[in-house]
């Protein structure tokens, strides 16, 4: 393994304190000198001219469903290049760690908006582990481009103990011996270093293909009484829980904290998605930070996720989670053919349900359903593009919903449009980025391919903090927004990442702040190899000079190394200390 030699670079170690001007050399994979006068390179030393640059730590995104697509594109590339050297997968109940192909990409592929015409054929022909142990093996062979660590789906493992059909049914709890199965998958996760478990509470998550369609995923049929078995597992060994609550009604968020407190008993690491100013409840934000201050200070070690950007959703046609928040909608993604879907949007009655249940203020909602915060970006009728439904409502006297339905009736996916759902207001978005219960992350990298583009977040939160020092409006050090992507993600999941120190591994990421300008805000289309389809992402690789992964140089100049994800890997599996 060649040297590499870091040289002139402003410094952070992760833990919070501002750069300072500093040499880095790595030998074998690990950080072995940090030098702030002169560094002599070995002869064979490959060297990073950092000059200007900002020198940290490589970032780690808590929040993936890369589950798919390591194993298609196993470089991740799209993480690597902008500095994240770290994913974790196994999110929102979902991991591949056992079942069948078919299963698998039922449970996955809707819920995640990854084409299951890619995922199926791919699992039957390369699944060739069961179990916990036999999967952390599976990932270990491949090429990996970053470290991976994951947690085990609660879903997967409960539709392999009870079988689907009875796992997807309300009232029908596990048995004994199917309950037995479950901590049994679940204590071998946690012998092999997995992070602890994660669940589903969310309803409008559904299952794709034939036979279970539309469906809930099994995580959601479970009752408290079946979770407090794994609580008990997971507070023993002091591994981490974490879910998805009903972000619509969210009655349910305070039971996530209750469960987190340790006034007589160990805490136990909860995390959840997400606190968030969204465009539908401005006041849920304030509330719920309030609660996680509230039951932190009571023993717990509550944490939510956060996402340090705008959100802003794209959409072909309705190909949109959030139209699985209400029913109506919820019935119309059902169709996974355009002529059955418009045929449905096309009758009156159907119409009226959904208009009934669009305009519903009665019952919360995470999506604003404010047809005035859209833009139409493509239609094959060029008139509309660049207005608003509500704008085109307005012109013609019709109900915007009424004008939304009939052109994806008319058009389908052809029709392409966005909107902002939160965190728009930009002193919000400070607070929830400096407030102590978060952990900076929620990204989804790997799904949602045509409708989120949240894989530089890293990037996008050092350009807002660089801003605003830059403005002389500060509302965090450069220092403490590294910190919060790195050191303070790898500390709580237990995992060695996110610190540069002597003797440590070097995960290291090489960005140049002069860099780091609106154009990492910029939307755009990417092919990816082996789906068929374009990813919507956001790509600013002038401002990333060089990642290295376990002391490799894995992306540098906007180029990645030419064997990464192909020959060999440079990442490794993480476990849970």
């Amino acid at each position: 393994m060649a040297s590499v030699v870091i040289k002139d670079g402003l410094f952070f170690d992760g833990c919070g304190g501002e750069g300072v001007l500093a040499n880095v050399g790595i030998e074998d994979g690990k950080v072995t000198r940090i030098s702030t006068g002169p560094l002599v390179a070995p002869l064979d030393a490959q060297v990073v001219d950092a000059r200007g640059c900002w020198v940290m730590p490589g970032f780690i995104d808590l929040h993936t469903h890369y589950d798919a697509e390591v194993e298609v594109l196993p470089e991740l590339g799209e993480s690597v290049r902008h500095g994240v050297t770290t994913v974790v997968m196994g999110s929102c109940s979902l991991s591949l760690t056992v079942g069948s192909p078919v299963n698998l990409a039922d449970m996955f592929c809707r819920v995640e908006a990854i084409p299951r015409r890619v995922v199926l054929p791919m699992l039957q022909e390369r699944k060739d582990w069961d179990g916990p142990r036999a999967y952390f093996q599976h990932l270990e062979k491949l090429p990996l481009g970053p470290n991976v660590a994951a947690f085990l789906g609660h879903s997967t493992i409960r539709a392999e103990a009870m079988g689907m059909e009875r796992a997807l049914h309300k009232g029908i709890t596990p048995t004994h011996d199917e309950l037995r199965r479950m901590e049994s998958m679940l204590g071998e996760a946690l012998d092999e270093g997995y992070l602890g478990l994660s669940i589903m509470t969310l309803g409008w998550d559904k299952m794709d293909g034939e036979q279970f369609r539309s469906r809930p995923l099994p995580s959601v049929f479970a009752r408290w009484s079946e979770y407090r078995h794994f609580l008990r597992m997971l507070r023993a060994r002091d591994r981490i829980f974490q879910a998805v609550p009903d972000i619509s009604l969210r009655v349910n968020i305070p039971l996530f904290m209750l469960a987190s407190m340790g006034l007589f008993r160990r805490k136990l690491r909860t995390t959840i998605i997400t606190l968030a100013d969204i465009r539908s409840d401005r006041i849920a934000v304030h509330v719920a930070g309030w609660l996680s201050r509230f039951f932190n200070a009571l023993g717990a070690d509550f944490r939510w996720q956060a996402q340090p950007h705008l959100i802003d959703l794209y959409a072909d046609g309705m190909d949109l989670v959030v139209f699985e928040e209400f029913g109506a909608g919820a019935a119309a993604l059902h169709y996974e053919k355009h002529a059955d879907r418009a045929k449905l949007l096309d009758d009156p009655a159907y119409r009226e349900q959904f208009k009934k249940q669009w305009y519903n203020r009665l019952r919360p909602r995470a999506f604003h359903r404010n047809l005035r915060h859209s833009e139409i970006l493509a239609c094959p009728d060029g008139s509309v593009v660049g207005k608003s439904f509500a704008q085109l409502g307005a012109d013609q006297g019709r109900d915007p919903v009424d004008v939304f339905l009939d052109l994806v009736v008319k058009h389908g996916t052809a029709l392409r449009w966005h909107s902002v759902v939160g965190n728009d207001r930009e002193d919000v978005l400070h607070a929830i980025m400096n407030h102590p219960d978060i952990l900076i992350g929620f990204s989804d990298s790997g799904a949602h391919l045509r409708n989120m583009a949240y894989y530089n977040y890293p990037l996008r939160m050092l350009q807002l903090v660089q801003q605003a020092i830059s403005d002389g409006n500060p509302f965090m050090t450069v220092g403490r927004a590294v910190q919060r992507l790195t050191q303070e993600i790898g500390q709580w999941l237990g995992i060695d990442a996110g610190t540069l120190m002597v003797g440590r591994r070097a995960d290291v990421v090489v960005v140049d702040p002069a860099r780091l300008n609106v154009d990492v805000h910029q939307i755009h289309e990417q092919e990816m190899e082996g789906f068929g389809l374009k990813r919507l992402v956001r790509r600013n690789d002038d401002a990333v000079k060089a990642v290295l992964i376990n002391g490799h140089v894995a992306f540098q100049g906007g180029a990645f190394h030419p064997r990464l994800g192909k020959e060999r890997g440079f990442g490794q599996v993480l476990r849970a200390k």
